[in-house]
């Protein structure tokens, strides 16, 4: 084929005749080792108003693996127009994503040859189609730059999990379990793995611990987490292959049988009457414990978790953490290393896989210029209040606002009535007296609800057996109720609440590793309920930890022992979670982990409650995730004006790109990916003009400033231009209800063909009858174009 004829292909038939042949004639096999146009993420998830966006999703032409779940080289195919490395750039943003170290352009003529692993005599070859390296070559080169031995190449080679329903793990969780596999295999034997809340940390274990054991790599392994809800539901769902093999350790009692133990680390510990029942394991037992959430216990040298680790030392040691905790005395990082992988919640939201959300920041006066009693006054229940300043911190802790409460419970209850009243939502609260507080505030305030089921509103904390109970109700999307639950620190980690689309924060949050642990409770997506995003009510400030440079960057090491300190970090003051087996996972005390409404002796601290003193808002606004991660306060027009300038710088440009285009539907649903949101900007902009605007229009409005027409001022302004007089009969008539269509619905709906099968196109003949009365489909579609330029001339 000649240079000119292999320039008239497109992309598609350049991979088909050329890289595909290429590929397979080195030794790559078609069913196993290649695939080809590998959607890898979901696309970004964009929120404006109540409506909502998806992205572009990364798409890589070639993947091919040594095995399954396996990558180790990215192709980027470009037609042969371009130059044989066009792709490079684009192929190297996918090989660090996908973490493959050998990545290729071509454009059908040869391929370009990037090596990452820094252990070539040059970086960049070109090579001839024949010259495709083969399958055995690569992995040799990619064991190498994993200075993999003889003796770890076949754990690294134990395949994954398959159920044989098509499930594979997503692109970033095959990183991690490579990556820990691999670790594993070289003798590494302290793992931190960091991935943010609702990005699958168990189902990663899971797979990394079943390649693990069935290499027998790893023979008994331990599987530790803090509550009783998150082994249980790790033992019924993604731990569930490991069938008989498995036992969850309860009640006290041990059966050595068993390869996979599931365990609350309370189980295993208990008191010194019982002398720590995981003792009755040799230390040498277990060969590997998986610690979730080891941001918690672990962290801390005298924990019970710790005295666990301490004691199996011998076993390799991998922790689990969205948000692993780095203080000037805890530190993860100290005890496991670095992470030897991180996916953050932002990269989570970039991909599409995590909810965006926007934030609603209401300030009261009474937080912000501070209040002081009156000489001599008492509060409701006629204690005498303390002479002092009280300002937001103090607000719920030692002095409480009745009109406050009600306020908050007022705003909440408004938001959940203009939007859905039953979508699940959490109200973080600064202890559980404000937790009940809150709870008998927002039952007021819903009397229907209430009375349509007692259970619309729940006080869930560690205290309240009856709330307890309900968790799994809430968290289960099949359940309606409860609906809105308050807590204070019962469900800031570990509850799976999928379909949770309000996060409520009236609660001081200091630390960074609580707050983004709350705001993982939103972040999950669930399609089937319609869960794309989610919306932060945020009452006390909390949010002013978005800017905190360390809200979502890689967690830094702040803990550095000196020669002469611990390698153990001493304890950072924050108690142990008292839970038992029996209790649920849930400490059965009167106070909640972390609730600070006693003091050191157990005793509750003095708190004021005052009632009739006015409470007002001096500050309400939105903020949205821009693409950058950044909260912004920005109006839908600014928002489209941005939008739509990143791609056209003027006017001109626009309108040139629009003429040009044979379907304007193609540069709607690009600006839609972009995060343009239509349907908003309709609403919005047809209130004022009392009729909807065609998306030309629009653009040139919002954007450009320009006065607009509405779709029947333009319909009317083509019947003025005689358009239809070279056209007769049947011909006429469909141009005429096209553009009757035009007026009604938009430009969209013309340019597809399928709109000839609708009324009253049906009327006059069947779709083909109809496109023969214009001579055939291409005049028919010239005719189109033709009514386009009518339109927008």
């Amino acid at each position: 084929m000649d240079k000119r004829q292999k320039q008239r292909l497109s992309e598609r038939d350049i991979c088909t005749k050329f890289i595909t042949p290429a590929i397979t004639q080195a030794g790559w096999d078609i069913n196993t080792q290649i695939r080809e146009e590998v959607t890898f993420t979901a696309g970004r998830i964009m929120v404006r108003g109540k409506l909502h966006t998806r992205g572009k999703k990364r798409r890589a032409d070639y993947i091919l693996y040594h095995q399954k779940n396996q990558p180790i080289a990215v192709v980027e195919a470009k037609d042969n127009k371009h130059s044989i490395g066009a792709g490079m750039q684009q192929a190297l943003a996918y090989s660090e994503a996908l973490d493959v170290p050998f990545v290729f352009s071509s454009n059908g003529d040869g391929f370009l040859f990037h090596d990452r692993t820094g252990n070539a005599s040059q970086t960049e070859t070109e090579l001839g189609l024949e010259e495709f390296p083969a399958p055995a070559e690569l992995w040799k080169r990619y064991c190498v730059w994993k200075q993999l031995d003889n003796a770890s190449v076949p754990v690294v080679e134990a395949p994954y999990y398959d159920d044989g329903s098509g499930r594979t793990p997503r692109y970033y969780q095959a990183v991690a379990i490579n990556r820990t596999v691999e670790a594993v295999a070289k003798g590494q034997d302290r793992i931190l793995l960091v991935m943010a809340t609702g990005t699958g940390k168990t189902y990663t274990a899971f797979q990394i611990i079943w390649r693990l054991w069935k290499s027998r790599q790893k023979k008994r392994i331990l599987f530790l987490a803090d509550r009783n809800i998150l082994v249980d539901q790790t033992k019924n769902n993604d731990f569930k292959p490991f069938g008989q093999a498995m036992t969850k350790i309860s009640k006290r009692q041990i059966n050595k049988s068993y390869e996979i133990y599931l365990s609350l680390y309370h189980a295993v510990t208990g008191s010194e009457e019982e002398k720590n029942i995981y003792k009755q394991f040799s230390p040498d037992f277990f060969d590997l414990i998986i610690i979730d959430e080891c941001h918690r216990g672990s962290a801390k040298a005298d924990s019970a978790w710790r005295e666990i680790l301490n004691y199996f030392s011998g076993a390799t040691h991998i922790g689990l953490t969205a948000t692993p905790k780095e203080t000037k005395e805890v530190s993860n990082i100290d005890y496991f290393g670095k992470p030897i992988y991180t996916y953050s919640l932002k990269q989570g939201i970039e991909d599409g896989f995590l909810a965006p959300y926007k934030v609603v920041r209401v300030d009261f006066d009474i937080d912000l210029k501070g209040w002081r009693p009156r000489k001599g006054q008492k509060d409701k229940y006629g204690n005498l209040i303390e002479d002092r300043i009280y300002n937001q911190k103090d607000v719920d802790k030692s002095i409480v606002f009745d009109e406050r409460t009600d306020l908050v419970a007022m705003k909440v209850t408004e938001f959940l009535q203009k939007t859905d009243e039953f979508q699940k939502a959490i109200v973080f609260c600064d202890d559980i007296d404000h937790a009940e507080r809150m709870r008998q505030s927002l039952v007021n305030l819903n009397p229907q609800r209430v009375q349509e089921n007692s259970k619309y509103v729940m006080r869930i904390t560690g205290d309240n057996n009856e709330g307890k109970a309900e968790l799994d109700n809430f968290i289960d999307p099949e359940s309606r109720y409860p609906v809105i639950a308050t807590t204070s620190k019962l469900m800031t980690t570990g509850v799976d609440a999928k379909t949770c689309k309000l996060v409520v924060l009236d609660q001081r949050i200091q630390s960074m590793t609580e707050f983004k642990q709350i705001i993982g409770r939103g972040t999950r997506i669930d399609e089937d309920y319609d869960k794309y995003w989610f919306t932060i009510m945020d009452f006390k400030k909390a949010t002013e930890l978005f800017a905190d440079s360390n809200f979502d960057g890689d967690p830094v090491q702040v803990y550095d022992p000196s020669p002469n300190d611990p390698v153990d970090p001493p304890d950072d003051g924050l108690p142990d979670v008292n839970d038992d087996d029996t209790d649920g996972g849930i400490s059965g005390g009167p106070f909640e982990p972390g609730d600070d409404t006693a003091g050191g002796d157990g005793e509750p601290k003095q708190k004021y409650y005052i009632k009739g003193e006015p409470v007002n808002i001096v500050g309400e606004r939105v903020q949205y995730l821009d693409s950058d991660g950044k909260l912004i306060t920005e109006s839908m027009h600014d928002y489209t004006r941005s939008c739509v300038s990143k791609q056209y710088a003027s006017m001109d440009d626009f309108l040139r790109s629009w003429t040009s285009a044979e379907k304007k539907n193609v540069i709607i649903q690009e600006l839609a990916e972009q995060g343009v949101l239509w349907d908003e900007l309709q609403a919005d902009v047809s209130k004022k003009y009392g009729a909807e605007l065609d998306p030309f229009d629009l653009i040139c409005h919002i954007v450009f400033d320009k006065p607009p027409l509405t779709r029947r001022e333009r319909a009317e302004n083509v019947k003025k231009k005689n358009y239809f007089t070279k056209y007769e009969g049947e011909a006429r008539k469909v141009l005429e209800a096209l553009l009757e269509k035009y007026a009604d619905t938009g430009i969209e709906h013309i340019e597809d063909m399928q709109i000839l099968k609708l009324e009253p196109f049906t009327k006059l003949g069947t779709p083909l009858q109809l496109v023969h009365c214009f001579g055939g489909k291409k005049q028919y579609q010239e005719a189109i174009q033709e009514l386009e330029e009518a339109l927008y001339g």
